[in-house]
């Protein structure tokens, strides 16, 4: 651990408090579910036991061979029933091997599925590693786009509202037409801000919508996928509308328990399209979850942030550090001289000019909102720093940024996708430090 003058750093002071925090979680939860469930498995033991010593006291002998028998029989038929061999359909068709390799690929891995040939479990282990890399490269690209097309919604909602305040305000009228004579800028005029047909040429780096907003539409989709996926199992896996959402949820966050698992029934009415169904619902929901576990998670580093900073040793490093009074937010100060227009999925060029870089720390820094343009670098923003920007963003609401200065902030590698960026920041380090 990095300590400086007998300070720990606020990384690892994050890092170990999170730490006590997990282990203090877990510990209340162990508590929690001993008290649900301690007394329902006790009473399900008894009861197992009450039948088993009923069967062996009138149908069985008191010979140890018969008891032998007897235990072999429910050994077999327990091993059969968890493999699927009976009263369910067949694990290792066409069909049943597809869905054991999603479950490989989404890591939700259930345990219903399970190879039983030495050359299958070796086979798993090289499947499983490209399979689960890929999986996980497919949910970092899709929080990508989810929430660049979140932020398209939000900024294009933003905007119509404060076009709508823009008619019915006169002062903006006069405070655009000032800077209009000053400036001697045409392309900042009311109506040409106003028009909208040119919706599209107004950059989205300019617009940063909340992390709050992005959480809650998460939140929302999620509900409304987990909501009609319990009510398809429901009804076609006959399970209470509780336990189906519950394997919505278990299932979505690859958490894979097995005691509820989907197709698992010899016969269906329309059994392919339900396969089918079963398929995206799955996939739609561990994307939408896992974007939603990942954006939750900063908001949990926001709140940890606030604990650090609550300690005297960062409180003495915050009051060594100056920080200027908060941008005041403006009319002005949203608008800016056209640009080229920018289209979603499109490239975004890093080299801006002195002056579009200095608007674009400021408001980084304004403490408000997330930037776009990090954002809208298809295929190239690191996830890694893009929750990052997230997390700062979401902290720098309830504490005093600081104003537009230049400050160099390092800018995104090209080449470095999700946690793949961490690996290869650490290798780059090293190199630098062997030069």
């Amino acid at each position: 651990m990095c300590v400086t003058g007998g300070i720990i750093s606020e990384d690892n002071a994050r890092f170990v408090l999170l730490a006590i925090v997990l282990i203090g979680y877990m510990v209340a939860g162990a508590a929690v579910f001993q008290r649900l469930e301690s007394e329902v498995e006790l009473r399900q033991a008894a009861e197992f036991w009450r039948i088993y010593h009923t069967f062996r006291r009138h149908h069985l002998r008191t010979s140890p061979q018969a008891i032998n028998r007897l235990h072999e029989l429910l050994y077999a038929y327990s091993n059969a029933s968890a493999t699927g061999i009976i009263h369910k359909r067949r694990r290792w068709d066409f069909s049943g091997s597809f869905h054991f390799v999603s479950t490989i690929v989404s890591t939700i891995g259930y345990g219903t599925s399970t190879p039983q040939t030495e050359i299958g479990k070796l086979t798993v282990i090289i499947y499983g590693f490209f399979g689960c890399s890929g999986g996980i490269l497919f949910f970092n690209l899709f929080l990508e786009r989810i929430i660049t097309f979140l932020a398209w919604i939000l900024r294009s909602i933003h905007l119509r509202r404060l076009k709508k305040r823009l008619q019915q305000t006169t002062l903006a009228s006069r405070r655009i037409t000032r800077e209009k004579n000053e400036n001697n800028n045409p392309r900042s005029t009311l109506p040409d801000i106003l028009d909208d047909d040119d919706d599209d040429d107004v950059g989205l780096d300019h617009w940063k919508p909340s992390v709050y907003w992005v959480m809650l539409y998460l939140t929302l989709f999620s509900c409304i996928i987990a909501c009609c996926g319990a009510a398809l199992y429901s009804e076609l896996e006959n399970w209470k509308y509780v336990d189906a959402f519950y394997f919505c949820f278990v299932s979505f966050a690859t958490i894979g328990f097995g005691d509820y698992v989907s197709t698992e029934q010899p016969i269906y009415p329309y059994s392919h399209l339900y396969r089918i169904a079963n398929f995206f619902i799955l996939v739609i929901g561990c994307c939408c979850i896992y974007s939603l576990l990942n954006v939750t998670s900063i908001v949990i580093k926001q709140m940890l942030n606030f604990l650090v900073n609550k300690l005297p040793s960062q409180r003495r490093k915050m009051a060594s550090t100056p920080y200027l009074p908060r941008r005041t937010s403006s009319v002005s100060g949203y608008y800016h001289p056209r640009r080229k227009s920018t289209k979603l999925g499109t490239k975004i060029s890093l080299g801006d000019d002195d002056n579009g870089s200095m608007d674009d720390t400021s408001r980084r820094m304004s403490g408000e909102l997330i930037s776009m343009k990090d954002f809208l670098t298809a295929n190239k923003v690191a996830l890694a720093v893009m929750q990052k920007q997230l997390y700062e963003t979401a902290q720098q609401i309830q504490s005093a940024p600081m104003a537009s200065a230049p400050i160099h902030q390092p800018l995104f590698k090209p080449n470095a996708v999700g946690p793949l960026a961490i690996a290869t920041e650490k290798f780059e380090q090293k190199i630098n430090a062997n030069r």
